[in-house]
């Protein structure tokens, strides 16, 4: 594989991640979104080191590209699944408390 298409590969993998963050909290695309980012960061990755081997500046820009948008992709991620799993968290507790039950039912 050339490493122009490792880069590009990393640059899709990176975006997908970035627009795929908001379907986070849809139960199973919510555990396979993270996977475009950790994709896009071992293919950008690895096009850099081979790059930097061979000495070619061919696709350097998009792998770059690529790499940075998977951390940012990934982190972002990460905080979107933590946020939905505690406000999750929360509504279960605070449903489970005879007192806010009954204030619902005064409404």
């Amino acid at each position: 594989m050339t490493t122009k298409t490792m880069s590009i590969i990393s640059l899709v993998c990176g975006i997908v991640g970035m627009v795929g963050g908001f379907l986070t909290s849809i139960p199973v695309i919510g555990w396979l979104v993270p996977l475009c980012p950790i994709a896009g960061i071992v293919f950008g990755a690895i096009a850099l080191k081979k790059i930097k081997e061979e000495g070619v500046t061919d696709g350097k820009g998009l792998a770059v590209a690529g790499l940075v948008l998977g951390i940012v992709a990934l982190a972002l991620d990460l905080i979107t699944l933590i946020a939905c799993t505690i406000c999750v968290a929360a509504f279960s507790s605070a449903m489970s408390d005879p007192n806010v039950l009954n204030s619902l039912a005064n409404l």
